[in-house]
């Protein structure tokens, strides 16, 4: 077993932003509808897919389907509570 997986983590994990960037809209830990970029970047499932066609409006990066973390994990890892909103209307990065 490798030391992540033997709760040895080095590793920074996933942040889990609790929210849309664009529409605010909330993300919990186990929404199948949020999507990220290799940043982080945080989206709604709608917000992706109608207003950035899964372009990531900051960095221009693909957006992929956040993965959900298991519950007993959150403990030890938990989600950030920290709520990030852009300032500019949401397109993809050109």
């Amino acid at each position: 077993m490798n030391d992540r997986l033997a709760g040895n983590n080095t590793h920074m994990a996933l942040e889990l932003r609790p929210n849309c960037e664009c529409c605010d809209k909330d993300l919990p830990p186990a929404s199948e509808e949020a999507y990220i970029c290799t940043f982080e970047c945080t989206f709604c499932l709608d917000s992706a897919r109608d207003k950035l066609g899964y372009i990531c409006a900051n960095c221009g990066g693909e957006l992929v389907r956040r993965p959900i973390r298991p519950a007993a994990k959150l403990v030890k890892n938990p989600p950030s509570t920290v709520r990030v909103l852009r300032d500019k209307p949401c397109a993809p990065a050109s």
